[in-house]
């Protein structure tokens, strides 16, 4: 296999489409969002990224048969506006590969002359999250004020750092290339699959891209993870009382 290896099924016909990322990282977020885009529209899949820099393991099927790590590109035509929207198992786990793949689909980018780049992503905050709120970053000062109207938040100290990985790499990369990007980042604690924080980021990229989708299936799992994260509460105030004994005990 070659460092990246590229496997294109067909060539889509598109009208200056937007490019959504929404690949792997913390509460899996942007990965929520993108499939539930993709399901939505029955976007097509019109291809398959393999690359070394990814860790180096196969995805065991319901079947049992294996599959190698990859990333996924689909293609949808719609009334509103043409997608491309990246999604797939993993990240690179090399400094290297991180730029290298993040090129090779900007490259992919231009071919299809995408007008804008919505990169997705959550930013844990090690704590869990009361209010929902979507932070941004952009790599035009225009995309700030714009973004603002939809509800994002850009403050002076947050998101802390850096943004790591293709949800960073594509703004700072993309501004090289005079592509306007712009990251949505919804705040979540880091700990759990968030579908609550991704049907947030949702939320704010369908007012963006004045797009109407069924958003039952992300408020069901938001639902869900709620229903979780209670019983979690419970088991930790539960615990407290019991640790207060305890320490009780060994000071007499």
């Amino acid at each position: 296999m070659d460092e990246i290896e590229i496997h294109e099924f067909k060539k889509a016909k598109l009208n200056e489409p937007v490019m959504i990322e929404g690949l792997p990282g913390v509460g899996n977020v942007g990965k929520l969002v993108a499939e539930h885009i993709i399901h939505e529209l029955n976007a097509e899949k019109i291809l398959e990224l393999y690359s070394w820099h990814f860790p180096p393991q196969v995805l065991v099927n319901n079947d049992g048969t294996v599959s190698l790590s990859k990333n996924e590109l689909y293609a949808c035509k719609s009334k509103e506006q043409d997608l491309l929207i990246l999604s797939g198992d993993q990240q690179s786990v090399t400094n290297e590969g991180h730029y290298l793949i993040t090129e090779t689909f900007l490259d992919i980018a231009q071919q299809y002359e995408v007008s804008r780049i919505y990169t997705l992503g959550g930013y844990g905050i090690g704590q869990l999250v009361e209010k929902q709120t979507v932070l941004g970053a952009a790599n035009k000062t225009e995309l700030v004020e714009e973004m603002k109207k939809y509800g994002v938040e850009f403050r002076e100290e947050e998101p802390g750092g850096s943004i790591v990985g293709a949800s960073g790499l594509l703004l700072g990369l993309g501004q090289l290339r005079d592509i306007p990007a712009v990251c949505l980042l919804g705040m979540t604690s880091g700990y759990l699959v968030d579908p609550k924080s991704a049907q947030a980021v949702l939320t704010v990229l369908c007012r963006a891209l004045n797009l109407e989708l069924n958003m039952q299936a992300m408020k069901d799992r938001a639902e869900e993870m709620e229903k979780v994260i209670e019983r979690l509460k419970e088991m930790e105030q539960a615990q407290v009382p019991r640790m207060r004994e305890e320490e009780l005990g060994y000071i007499r």
